[in-house]
């Protein structure tokens, strides 16, 4: 343990030592984004990732872990796991690690289709794996959004019956952007519990102010919560997410796969460690993700663009009043985007990247 602290240490300095690094100068590391300046380069705003991401002390700890992984990591896992309990405010045993949060989703939705029954969630919300659950045995139920895009927490509870065993929330809501008020929904989560799971997906809480629904956890079995490295701290690809939730669901969800916290690997943990010590990095891309935010939201409102407010890293807007073709527009610019949510009102998505990529969005659909 003394030796990965050191370990850690080391890298802080190290990343201490760049002083007040030039944060623009870490956007898009990858090879195909070497020239973000070029009319031909491709801009990749489809799957809200952090454009800035990793921070320099996760990509530090990246390399030198690499030499460390022809040895198992339990041994980091625990170290994660006991920063992520003491970030939420909870214990060692309340954590789960997963490969994304998506593979938590997965275990959530095999554990519950042990018991049959139906599962109840939003349209529209994050809903990739609704799928799969139901070729596990278990019946999709869907629940209109509000008018303002929001989950309709009462119709939500009125449409819990007997055979109802999991709830998904997703808050802030992928693609919508909206976010539950807390109080409201704390208040439905103490009701629907009593019936079923209530699983809510945090994945972009870190984007807003509004405070983890990660304590309630300690007294209410029912509850799971789920979050990633994935949004704000640019680790997507490195696939490191976890579940928050009584100790003896976390036990009962781990009855469910093979082994226990082996499923990110060394590379990943060790980034996902130093991630949480550079509170630096995730200050500016919060700040960042507001400023261009701003900017994109304004630009859509001057189109005649009816946009949502947004507690994310993305932008939920409408095409109704667009008089070109959109995905063209995108298409020829060299613009990923996503698609048509909701078709009535022509309702799409756009991730916030840089300000000079969403400059460029912009000026691609002017």
């Amino acid at each position: 343990m003394n030796n990965r602290r050191n370990w850690l240490k080391q890298i802080s300095l190290g990343t201490v030592a760049l002083g007040f690094y030039n944060f623009e100068a870490f956007a898009n590391p990858t090879e195909e984004y070497t020239f973000p300046d070029l009319d031909n380069s491709p801009v990749t705003l489809r799957s809200n990732e952090n454009p800035y991401g990793p921070s320099p002390l996760a990509r530090a700890a990246m390399t030198k872990s690499v030499n460390s992984s022809n040895r198992y990591g339990w041994d980091l896992s625990s170290e994660l796991i006991a920063l992520i309990a003491k970030k939420n405010s909870v214990s060692d045993n309340n954590i789960l690690l997963g490969a994304g949060s998506t593979e938590i989703l997965d275990l959530i939705l095999q554990y519950t289709a042990l018991k049959k029954g139906n599962f109840l969630l939003a349209e529209t919300t994050f809903d990739y794996w609704a799928a799969p659950s139901e070729k596990l045995g278990l019946k999709k139920i869907t629940i209109p959004l509000t008018k303002d895009k929001k989950h309709d927490l009462p119709a939500m509870l009125k449409a819990i019956n007997s055979d109802t065993k999991m709830i998904y929330i997703c808050n802030p809501n992928n693609p919508t952007g909206t976010i539950c008020n807390r109080e409201e929904l704390v208040s439905f989560i103490k009701e629907a519990t009593k019936k079923a799971i209530v699983f809510v997906d945090e994945a972009y809480i870190d984007f807003t102010k509004e405070q983890s629904l990660s304590d309630l956890v300690i007294e209410n079995k029912n509850l799971i919560i789920t979050k990633t490295f994935s949004k704000m701290y640019g680790l997507a690809g490195a696939r490191v997410g976890y579940a928050i939730a009584h100790s003896t669901t976390i036990e009962e969800l781990d009855t469910v796969r093979s082994s226990q916290n082996m499923a990110v690997s060394v590379v990943s943990t060790a980034a996902a460690i130093a991630s949480l010590n550079d509170e630096k990095f995730i200050q500016q891309v919060y700040a960042s993700n507001q400023e261009v935010k701003k900017y994109t939201i304004d630009q859509l409102t001057l189109l005649n663009l009816t946009c949502i407010p947004s507690y994310s890293n993305f932008v939920y807007f409408s095409l109704d009043n667009y008089k070109k073709d959109y995905f063209k527009q995108l298409e020829d610019h060299n613009i990923q985007g996503t698609k048509i949510y909701e078709e009535n009102g022509k309702w799409t998505r756009i991730t916030i990247g840089t300000m000079k990529e969403m400059q460029r969005f912009i000026a691609a659909i002017k």
